[in-house]
C-alpha cells in the first residue's frame, strides 16, 4: 500500500472564510495523526467561532486530539451552548473526558435532561448512563423523573436503558414504570431489568412474557427470572 502523502491539516484553515471548511479542518485537526504545534489553542478558539458547526466540530476534535484539559473548558461552554446542536455534541462526548470532569459538570450534564431540545437530552441520557459516579443520587432522581415523565418517548426509552446501565436500586421504580410505556420503551426496560433483582422483577418479566409486543416478549423470553443476576 502507498504511503499516505496527503498533507496534515493546517491552522490556518480555521480560519476560512466559508463556515464548512472551518468546520471541516477542525475535524480534520482531530483525526490527523500529526498536528501542528498550537492545534489545542487554536481549537479552543473555535469552540467560540460564530457559526454552531464550527463550535460542535471544533469540541469533538479537542476530544479527539486528547487535549483533556482544554477539552474541559470548551465543555463547559459548549454544555450551555445557545444553539441545541452544540449542547448535544457536548452531550455525547461527555464520557469520552468523564475523568476530568468535576462534581458541577457532571450535575451541568444531568441539567441537561431537562433541556427544550429533546434530541439534547437524549444525549444527556446516554451520556450519564455511561458515567461512572461515586454518588449516583442525584443523577438516579433525574434519570428517573426523565424516564418516567419527559413529554418525549426518545428522551423516556434513553432515561430507562442508562438507570438499567447504573443499575442502582433506586431507578427500579422508572424501569417497571417503562414495562407499561409505548412499545419501543417496554422492550428497553426489560432490558434494562437485568441490572436488578426482586419479585418485583420477576413479576414484571412474567407479565412481559405476554406482552402485546414480540419484541417485548422476545427480551423478557431472553431474561427470565432464573437467568438474572
Amino acid at each position: 500500500m502507498a504511503p499516505d502523502r496527503r498533507s496534515p491539516p493546517t491552522l490556518a484553515a480555521l480560519d476560512a472564510p466559508d463556515p464548512l471548511d472551518r468546520a471541516a479542518a477542525a475535524a480534520a485537526l482531530g483525526l490527523a495523526s500529526r498536528r501542528p504545534r498550537g492545534t489545542a489553542a487554536a481549537l479552543l478558539g473555535a469552540t467560540a467561532d460564530r457559526d454552531p458547526r464550527v463550535r460542535a466540530a471544533a469540541l469533538g476534535a479537542l476530544v479527539r486530539a486528547h487535549a483533556r484539559s482544554t477539552a474541559r473548558r470548551a465543555w463547559r461552554a459548549a454544555i450551555a451552548d445557545p444553539d441545541a446542536s452544540v449542547r448535544r455534541r457536548a452531550a455525547e462526548v461527555a464520557p469520552a473526558i468523564a475523568a476530568h470532569l468535576e462534581p458541577p459538570d457532571r450535575e451541568r450534564l444531568v441539567a441537561r435532561l431537562a433541556d427544550d431540545d429533546p434530541f439534547v437530552a437524549d444525549a444527556a441520557a446516554h451520556a450519564l448512563g455511561e458515567l461512572s459516579l461515586d454518588d449516583a443520587a442525584e443523577t438516579v432522581a433525574a434519570l428517573a423523573t426523565a424516564a418516567t415523565s419527559h413529554p418525549d418517548p426518545l428522551v423516556r426509552e434513553s432515561a430507562v436503558a442508562a438507570l438499567g446501565a447504573l443499575g442502582d436500586p433506586a431507578g427500579l421504580p422508572a424501569v417497571l414504570a417503562g414495562c407499561t410505556d409505548k412499545p419501543a420503551i417496554r422492550r428497553r426496560a426489560v432490558v434494562a431489568l437485568a441490572a436488578f433483582e426482586g419479585p418485583e422483577v420477576e413479576a414484571a418479566l412474567q407479565r412481559a412474557l405476554e406482552d402485546r409486543d414480540w419484541q417485548v416478549r422476545q427480551n423478557a423470553e431472553d431474561l427470565r427470572p432464573d437467568q438474572l443476576r
